[in-house]
């Protein structure tokens, strides 16, 4: 291992930029600062009606442009806030012109929504009125709805927008999704196939028909008439996540090209880990194997040990079946005294595919400031982090 190489010999890879969008604010500032204070990004949804609904709050990102129109759909939410996570990015790493390598963006799957759907609907006439094929005919010719709907447009248009290199890739993995894409960077600059990489996570899905799919999977919470107090990870009391929204974005490099362009260093990403759990869809297996197997993974890939882990930024999703298979995890992997763990989603809610690469922004800010973030906004004490070193690792998982 030299200074610039880990302990197989690759680049080490360095974080110079990182931008955020959230709940809490837009920019790194005021959403770290949010975070910090315990305050709460979750309230009552105002985008749209909520009657009927069985949950009515969410963390919502009230984007100016939207203001005096109708709501912006998921894919246009997702870029608007990619583009702003990756403007505060790229300024921070002063990287000029055109981007030094390629995109990676990590987005939710994208459909036809409600609105669009209606709209057809409407002109479509006698008896195949508001039918499938009546509805892809009057689809036809749609250029509008076809690139607001195509999975790999939004990946394109930010690619030109930051003049990236090569062909973005554009990947959902769940509630992994933003860590996937940081992984995917992470290797592309240790195999030497780039110097840099733009690796961004979004997510813009807090809309009806998305809510009421989760709620009848029973997954969110209802704690309608307290929304600052609904998200409540590792609580006794939890009883499901809060659907939330939001964009960030980090610029890695590797350390020798950063060091050459003397750019500021935020910190490493030393190890990824990943594993997949096919147990069951919305249950793990009991055994905890692919959450034990992923930290036990990006521990190793890093060259280090369990005990020189000085903190764990969990998914902590405020779940019954997450939180405690969470736990089995590390226990499992760090003993019966593991390392302060802490779970952003109790001020910020669960940005879905963003929460992977939002959660590494705020390791990397516990990182520089030594402070580490409340566990809930039912516990609001941050606190100084004693060693003078924290170690960033995320456990990827559904």
């Amino acid at each position: 291992m030299s200074r610039t190489r880990d302990q197989l010999g690759r680049p080490l890879v360095a974080v110079t930029g990182i931008g955020l969008v959230t709940p809490l604010g837009f920019g790194v500032a005021d959403s770290w600062a949010g975070l910090l204070a315990g305050r709460s990004g979750i309230s009552r949804i105002t985008r749209f009606p909520t009657d009927h609904l069985r949950t009515t709050i969410a963390g919502q990102v009230v984007l100016p442009e939207e203001a005096g129109r109708q709501p912006f759909s998921s894919p246009e939410r997702v870029e608007r806030m990619a583009a702003l996570a990756a403007t505060e990015a790229v300024a921070g790493a002063g990287i000029g012109g055109d981007f030094p390598g390629p995109l990676f963006l990590g987005m939710p799957p994208v459909e036809v929504e409600w609105p669009q759907r209606l709209e057809l609907a409407r002109q479509t006439h006698g008896e195949q009125a508001g039918r499938y094929p009546a509805m892809v005919a009057a689809a036809a010719g749609r250029q509008d709805l076809f690139e607001m709907f195509l999975f790999g447009g939004i990946g394109e248009r930010l690619a030109d927008r930051f003049g990236t290199r090569g062909a973005p890739i554009s990947l959902t993995t769940a509630c992994a999704t933003g860590a996937s894409a940081i992984q995917l960077g992470v290797e592309a600059i240790q195999r030497g196939e780039a110097a840099a990489a733009l690796c961004i996570g979004a997510e813009g899905s807090v809309a009806p028909e998305a809510m009421i799919r989760f709620s009848l999977l029973s997954a969110l919470s209802t704690r309608n008439d307290e929304p600052q107090r609904a998200s409540r990870p590792f609580e006794k009391t939890r009883e499901g996540f809060v659907m939330s929204e939001g964009a960030a974005a980090l610029v890695l490099e590797s350390l020798e090209a950063a060091e050459a362009r003397g750019a500021t260093v935020l910190g490493l990403v030393l190890g990824c880990g990943e594993k997949a759990d096919s147990f069951h869809r919305t249950r793990s297996n009991p055994n905890g194997g692919a959450i034990i197997g992923a930290m036990r993974a990006a521990i190793a890939d890093a060259g280090l040990e369990p005990g020189q882990i000085d903190y764990v930024n969990a998914h902590g999703t405020g779940t019954p079946e997450n939180d405690k298979m969470e736990t089995l995890g590390m226990l499992a992997v760090f003993g019966d005294t593991p390392p302060p763990i802490s779970s952003n989603k109790s001020m910020i809610g669960h940005t879905l595919s963003a929460a992977g690469a939002m959660e590494a922004v705020f390791s990397l800010l516990t990182i520089r400031d030594q402070m580490l973030p409340p566990r809930s906004t039912m516990r609001r004490r941050t606190r100084r982090c004693r060693s003078t070193w924290c170690r960033m690792w995320r456990d990827r998982r559904r």
